[in-house]
């Protein structure tokens, strides 16, 4: 089942996607709730009802009053607009490997011994769209390629063997770095903050397990959980930068979902991203480019740029850099320099 979140009236509207059609879930069976956020609280008691109408769907039927919808004349939210939480995981063993090869220091050996996460800004989710950056965050702007989560039911001291039943569903994320603040609140060893927390983005539609099961792999040895063999790529302007692999995931979402709730209730609704993949942003991209020639031109992302991200079953979430009318700098506030 693919849902997507649009704005109706004002408000947001959960749909379910068939053939590029959506389909207004509280028209099609009045248990459905008609927001995103009602209905993980309610995912065990609706699941099997909004299964039935999707499955009618498919079948050419049109149960309740719902008729359909081009899903490209509305305005795309987040599939989930307003989420409980956000956390971000580090589940690539590239991608850290590289990152850490090019500011020439040894690949950390916990990162094989247990996945971390940070939290962001839950409050800035977004989806498909304008992404709106004050002029700090253009010093070293960068995209980050990853896949996310949904939780869809309560949980505490979950085990990876069970974790996967918490999962609602999957999604493309784009965690948004303004590199030169991030990396400067770094040095004292608190953050990444001012750096992550004005834009995530997570999208077009959350994708049900259950429309994955043909993509399901091993997971790496050594590691429990389910594994998605799913192609992952960015374009910037049309010109392909990153490819990637979900399959490519060390730690597994189940892994990851173990530890976030250790000793800690997680909730219908909390968002939690896999980790940038190998060559998912300009600064891994950056530092490998360099390190092979001293010469070589960094790219980051500038205003009007259009970033387009793609994963296999999961459709394609597409953004454009918009610089917002201040030269309001949070930078130029440095004390003593």
């Amino acid at each position: 089942m693919k849902l997507v979140s649009y704005l109706r009236e004002e408000t947001d509207q959960l749909a379910i996607l068939v053939n590029g059609q959506l389909y207004n879930t509280q028209e099609l069976h009045p248990d459905l709730p008609n927001n995103m956020g009602m209905f993980l609280m309610m995912w065990e008691d609706v699941i099997d009802v909004a299964r039935q109408a999707d499955a009618s769907l498919k079948a050419g039927k049109h149960p309740g009053t719902a008729k359909g919808i081009p899903v490209e004349s509305v305005q795309l939210l987040s599939p989930v607009p307003f989420p409980t939480s956000c956390r971000d995981g580090y589940a690539f063993r590239q991608h850290v490997a590289a990152a850490r090869r090019n500011r020439k220091v040894e690949m950390i050996p916990e990162f094989d011994q247990y996945p971390i996460f940070y939290f962001t800004n839950h409050n800035a989710i977004q989806g498909p769209g304008d992404i709106h950056c004050m002029p700090d965050h253009f010093d070293k702007l960068d995209f980050e390629l990853e896949a996310a989560i949904v939780i869809c039911k309560a949980g505490r001291n979950i085990t990876a063997a069970e974790a996967d039943d918490y999962i609602g569903g999957f999604m493309i994320m784009n965690d948004m770095s303004a590199r030169t603040l991030q990396m400067e609140e770094m040095k004292l060893n608190l953050g990444p903050a001012k750096g992550k927390d004005f834009s995530t983005v997570i999208g077009p539609m959350l994708v049900t397990p259950d429309e994955l099961e043909e993509f399901l792999v091993a997971a790496k040895p050594g590691h429990t959980g389910n594994n998605y063999n799913l192609k992952m790529t960015c374009k910037v302007n049309g010109i392909q930068v990153s490819e990637g692999n979900m399959g490519d995931m060390d730690w597994t979402f189940a892994e990851i979902v173990e530890r976030c709730a250790y000793g800690v209730n997680i909730m219908p609704g909390d968002v939690i991203g896999s980790g940038t993949v190998g060559t998912g942003c300009f600064l891994e991209l950056n530092g490998t480019g360099k390190l092979n020639d001293p010469n070589y031109t960094e790219q980051w992302l500038q205003p009007g740029d259009v970033v387009e991200m793609e994963i296999e079953g999961l459709g394609t979430l597409t953004n454009t850099i918009v610089k917002e009318d201040t030269d309001f700098s949070i930078l130029a506030l440095k004390k003593n320099v």
